[in-house]
């Protein structure tokens, strides 16, 4: 169900299943960060860093079947956060598309290439030496972006190309992720940025 959508790199979206229930608020260029994951702490940490490195304000709360596990609230989170990006880029002729980070933490090192084009590919490369991080799976990162990434529209591939400790090389790729998309988001006046005129 969409809430509001002004086409002002602003949107607000909301979604309810037999298994989870999400509202977000997001603004692409810049606001408070509030967000009430159910208990999620680890996956809250990196939608901070997500939303900090790619300068959104962000609103988000997820109630979630939490006692069978955090796959739904997590994939679901993806996929109402995709749908929100989407809709707060209304026809796709504003913005810069493409952006690229590299991101070292301590002995990890993370890379981020992004096209905000309507064409959806996630690709993930990532040997999490640890397979858990607190409670959180790293297995979900992977369902997280691909949710994220089929419902805005984005072409994201995410590398961690090397570490030694699963939560650095996890944060790492968030925070390339996020700086990757504040460049491809920026706003860009003179219509979409493209050969073929529209996106």
């Amino acid at each position: 169900m969409v809430l509001k959508n002004d086409f002002l790199r602003r949107a607000k979206y909301e979604r309810a299943t037999s298994e989870t229930s999400i509202s977000v608020s997001l603004n692409l260029d810049g606001g408070d960060i509030n967000l009430d994951l159910n208990g999620l702490g680890f996956f809250t940490h990196m939608l901070q860093t997500l939303a900090r490195y790619a300068g959104w304000g962000l609103d988000l709360k997820v109630r979630g079947d939490g006692l069978v596990d955090d796959h739904h609230s997590v994939e679901d989170s993806g996929l109402v956060l995709g749908e929100a990006l989407n809709l707060s880029l209304g026809d796709f002729s504003s913005h810069q598309r493409f952006g690229w980070a590299l991101v070292p933490m301590d002995e990890c090192l993370a890379e981020a290439a992004l096209d905000v084009c309507r064409r959806p590919y996630f690709k993930l490369e990532a040997d999490w030496p640890q397979p858990v991080c607190g409670t959180f799976e790293l297995c979900l990162v992977e369902e997280f972006f691909r949710a994220l990434t089929q419902k805005a529209g984005w072409t994201l591939h995410l590398i961690v190309r090397r570490g030694r400790n699963s939560h650095h090389m996890c944060e790492a790729a968030f925070k390339a992720a996020g700086l990757a998309a504040r460049q491809a988001l920026r706003a860009h006046a003179g219509g979409a940025f493209s050969t073929k005129g529209v996106l």
